[in-house]
């Protein structure tokens, strides 16, 4: 699933290719909005809140889309060729004079008041790339149920918004814990660290596409742990294992990191 700076991302470049322009092309389809038409509204602005994306129009409505496992907006030239994927896999269609932004397998496609946005993303937490960011907020959520394991509590969008299964192995690694303690037993001064170095990161981020963690004390990986299973620790030489759940994958070093190993506790995916 596509993280926050990915997000952040498809959000700038839908931005750059729609905003300002009146739409001469609008094609939803989904069946509950298939009769919709959008043609000659201008769009506002296209902006990412955590994992969603939100186009609004003039007029007072939004799309909203979510990309969940293998969504994605293409944009193409108006006229060019498109190359995302197969006809069938198209749910989106928005265009202008110069560009047209192309959806493919958006399992989340909706449109809505843009006065009622917050019904889609109201509950989620401070948005680690947006403008509501709040460091204490997000270390009060992140901590408010002691016995949850840390990286489900990264994971849950309501306490803060665009951690994945990458960042929250990465920031597991840096914090020297495993997924799998409670957050109860953190350290003192841990939360905040982490909270901190996940707003770090996704800044980062957000302008490249080649994620990096690491420091350039480590030429050649731009990760510490995520998909380097055997591969040695960067920092101990241990191998580093992977645990699976569903859509949920974690990546450790059982020799740097600390606390329980290996047990996910199958409870469901929390909220995107």
């Amino acid at each position: 699933m596509p993280e926050g700076d990915t997000i952040w991302r498809a959000a700038r470049r839908l931005h750059s290719a729609l905003a300002g322009r009146v739409l001469t092309r609008s094609d939803l389809r989904v069946p509950r909005f298939a009769t919709a038409d959008l043609t000659g509204r201008a769009v506002l602005d296209v902006t990412s809140r955590g994992k969603h994306l939100l186009t609004r129009f003039d007029g007072g409505l939004t799309l909203h889309s979510h990309l969940r496992m293998d969504g994605s907006w293409q944009v193409y030239a108006t006229g060019e060729r498109w190359r995302g994927g197969p006809t069938h896999q198209i749910r989106a269609i928005l265009a202008n004079a110069e560009q047209t932004a192309v959806g493919y397998r958006l399992p989340v496609l909706e449109l809505i008041r843009t006065a009622d946005e917050q019904g889609v993303v109201g509950h989620l937490g401070p948005d680690l790339l947006g403008p509501d960011w709040d460091p204490a907020e997000a270390v009060r959520r992140l901590t408010a149920d002691p016995a949850r394991p840390l990286g489900e509590a990264l994971l849950d969008q309501r306490n803060l918004a665009g951690i994945g299964n990458v960042f929250k192995s990465e920031l597991a690694f840096l914090a020297a814990v495993t997924p799998w303690l409670p957050v109860g037993q953190l350290p003192p001064g841990v939360p905040e660290r982490l909270v901190a170095t996940a707003h770090r990161l996704l800044e980062a981020n957000k302008d490249r596409s080649d994620r990096r963690t690491t420091t350039p004390r480590q030429p050649g990986h731009s990760l510490y742990v995520y998909g380097r299973e055997h591969r040695p620790c960067l920092r101990c030489g241990a191998p580093i294992r992977k645990a699976e759940l569903g859509d949920r994958i974690s990546y450790w070093c059982p020799s740097c990191q600390k606390g329980p190993s290996d047990n996910p506790s199958g409870e469901p995916v929390p909220p995107n």
